[in-house]
């Protein structure tokens, strides 16, 4: 009995570990938010050379786009003082596949999220090597 017990501890460790590897998975390029400062945001996006760059509101209106590029990725900051309090979106697109990230701002205070909220890959091409965790 205890070596039972034992086995399904080991697993459920095993397992809690294969889950939270999943989640955070092995992004093909991801956004590092380097600097916040009042309505100024800078961020630095790995693993990508070109891509295009927008910004939409809730309502999906593009507000701003630009090609951007870099030798060993992209780094940019964006000062977002004409911006009205509320919730935008950053589109970045490469040749593979477009992710949102989530720009919250405030009367004093503009806040981008980590992790995508939305990731969707081209037709034509796949997530290779990707691990999908079901809850």
């Amino acid at each position: 009995m205890k070596k039972i017990l034992k086995l399904s501890l080991v697993c459920a460790v095993l397992f809690t570990g294969f889950s939270t590897y999943a989640i955070d998975g092995n992004e093909d390029f991801n956004l590092h938010v380097i600097k916040t400062s009042g309505k100024q945001i800078t961020f630095a996006l790995n693993k990508l050379q070109k891509a295009s760059l927008s910004i939409y509101d809730k309502d999906g209106s593009l507000i701003y786009s630009e090609n951007a590029s870099g030798k060993d990725g992209i780094l940019r900051t964006f000062s977002l003082e004409e911006f009205p309090a509320g919730t935008y979106f950053l589109e970045v697109e490469d040749n593979v596949k477009k992710v949102r990230h989530e720009i919250t701002i405030t009367d004093d205070n503009t806040v981008i999220s980590k992790k995508a909220v939305s990731s969707v890959y081209k037709p034509g091409f796949s997530a290779n090597n990707t691990v999908v965790a079901v809850r």
